[in-house]
């Protein structure tokens, strides 16, 4: 399984935000920890865990509210990375065999799986039906 890892991460960058919207975990944070973000961290430079940091800086004072959204931003992203896994583990030998010289990236690696479709296995097309459809 030394090739699923690789693939699990090309497949999370083959897909960006078309899985679980990213945009939709960061309003969920943004909403629900819009008072400490403004009282806390609006110095923060947004991105490499900066924000995450300043959070964990102040967990003592995070508020209810805030700390269920990170934690149902931190399920969400759970849940894609589940099934992330799950198409890399049926794909791999597809992705592989039909889609080794796609650059990843901008969901080229979806794309070649799915112009492949005639000659994809099964459960490659299961996983990918089940994920992205």
């Amino acid at each position: 399984m030394k090739v699923v890892t690789p693939f699990l991460v090309v497949l999370l960058l083959a897909i960006g935000g078309n899985l679980y919207a990213q945009e939709g975990i960061v309003d969920t944070i943004a909403e629900g920890c819009a008072a400490e973000i403004e009282n806390y961290c609006s110095q923060v430079s947004v991105g490499e865990g900066r924000m995450l940091a300043c959070f964990y800086a102040h967990e003592d004072k995070l508020s209810g509210q805030c700390q269920y959204a990170l934690y149902s931003a931190a399920t969400t992203l759970e849940q894609a990375v589940n099934a992330l896994k799950y198409v890399a583990t049926q794909c791999e030998s597809d992705i592989n065999k039909h889609c080794a010289q796609v650059q990843m990236g901008e969901g080229r690696i979806l794309e070649c799986l799915r112009s492949n479709a005639e000659s994809v296995s099964p459960a490659c097309t299961q996983a990918v039906n089940d994920v992205f459809e």
